[in-house]
């Protein structure tokens, strides 16, 4: 396969920073398509954290072009401390390294107060947003009076056309949401400063990639948030502000959809979500408080406590059809070595009616009894092993009872956070291993 998405099937924190990391060996380019800062890609090389929120996953790797595609929309001031806190690391060392796309959008200081005043202003109606003004931005992106990137490069034009944004964002500041005004001249200030080391990364990368796929380029692009948080297909209102389904990775990053030869889908081992929304197989028990010491549930960019549950097969169904997924990548299997028996939700229950598919209704969602099957855990630690055949029986059989509900075969299965802690099946990009 030449082209090839990676994909979160869950409510995100799927552990896609360390595969898209282990993937681009094989990739030419890395493609970011959707999202903002408010995602957050934990890598763990040579035993050292990486974490990034903004700037693709590949950029670890020398010689790699990483692109950052329209559908994304970027803090200047957050982009531009990521690619010196990669640099002071020993990586992205060469500028070339990275393009931006011209048309994705900016966001601006208004788009974080406005986010965070607005949920304050909600008090018992939170969302769970992480304020770092991703939905803003994505609102005035389809209201058609956002920044986009290249709008960078002429600062005299930016001036003029925030001069006649700024005051009616401050007018809904002051008098709705009650919070305080800014001032145009800091704003336009902290945006330009940050602009002049973005700028030069500004290019026509829909047309890059055109070429490139054409010349036989290994692709790969990379999912932020999961499935579940889809904008549409997500449990609305509890999700993101972009579509982060793989139909998603055309449109957010200038390729046509006949471009795309094959969609991975990564879960990990169990299910967890951070933030509010309804979570059917929750666990607030002691096995639940085990998954999240044991697995380190905390998140990258937020650092909130993630909550954790059984693997629900009915949720991943969901995301296996929205996705056309090829292939699972599953990650944290090493999390459940020591918990026996290991329960899966095989359907839902609501309302004395049994389902199989997951429900559009959020309310529905909440309303869910679900019903599980048992299948035997194991006790060995499996970090070190690196061949399917040499992992426990109880672990394979876990595996192939995934494949089995969801009908889709496992790829890749991670059993640490390091990029070696892996074992590979079947590779995405077509090389067995």
């Amino acid at each position: 396969m030449s082209q090839i998405v990676i994909i979160g099937t869950q409510w995100g924190d799927e552990g896609k920073g360390k595969i898209v990391d282990l993937l681009s060996v094989q990739a030419d380019i890395i493609v970011r398509f959707q999202g903002g800062n408010n995602a957050g890609h934990t890598l763990v090389v040579g035993g050292k954290q990486v974490i990034l929120h903004l700037i693709p996953s590949g950029i670890l790797h020398p010689g790699k072009l990483c692109i950052i595609g329209n559908g994304v929309v970027i803090d200047p001031v957050v982009l531009v401390s990521e690619m010196d806190e990669l640099k002071s690391k020993g990586h992205f060392t060469d500028d070339e390294m990275l393009k931006i796309s011209q048309e994705a959008h900016i966001i601006m200081p208004y788009h974080k107060s406005i986010d965070l005043a607005r949920e304050a202003k909600r008090k018992k109606g939170k969302i769970g947003t992480t304020g770092r003004g991703i939905g803003p931005a994505y609102e005035d992106k389809a209201s058609r009076i956002g920044f986009r990137a290249g709008e960078l490069a002429d600062p005299k034009r930016f001036r003029e056309r925030l001069e006649t944004v700024l005051p009616e964002k401050n007018f809904y500041l002051e008098k709705y949401l009650e919070t305080d005004p800014l001032d145009i001249d800091e704003v336009y200030d902290t945006v330009i400063a940050a602009a002049e080391r973005m700028v030069p990364h500004l290019d026509n990368t829909s047309a890059i990639l055109a070429r490139r796929i054409t010349a036989g380029d290994h692709v790969m692009f990379e999912g932020a948030q999961g499935t579940l948080l889809d904008i549409d297909h997500g449990t609305y209102p509890f999700v993101t502000s972009s579509h982060t389904v793989s139909g998603n990775a055309a449109v957010g990053s200038g390729v046509g959809p006949r471009d795309i030869d094959a969609v991975y889908g990564i879960t990990k081992a169990y299910t967890t979500r951070v933030g509010a929304g309804p979570f059917p197989t929750e666990l607030t028990d002691g096995i639940g408080n085990r998954l999240q010491e044991v697995g380190c549930e905390f998140g990258a960019t937020t650092g909130r406590r993630r909550r954790c549950g059984w693997l629900d097969a009915v949720a991943l169904r969901h995301a296996v059809r929205l996705n056309s997924l090829s292939g699972l990548i599953i990650t944290k299997l090493d999390v459940m070595s020591g918990i026996d028996p290991i329960r899966i939700c095989t359907s839902y229950t609501i309302d004395d009616q049994v389902h199989t598919d997951f429900p559009a209704d959020t309310k529905s969602l909440e309303r869910v009894v679900p019903s599980y099957i048992e299948v035997p855990g194991w006790t060995e630690d499996i970090s070190q092993i690196r061949s399917f055949d040499d992992l426990p029986v109880n672990a394979r059989l876990y595996i192939k009872t995934i494949e089995e509900l969801l009908d889709v075969p496992a790829a890749v299965v991670s059993v640490g956070p390091d990029r070696e802690q892996t074992i590979i099946i079947t590779h995405p990009f077509g090389a067995s291993s």
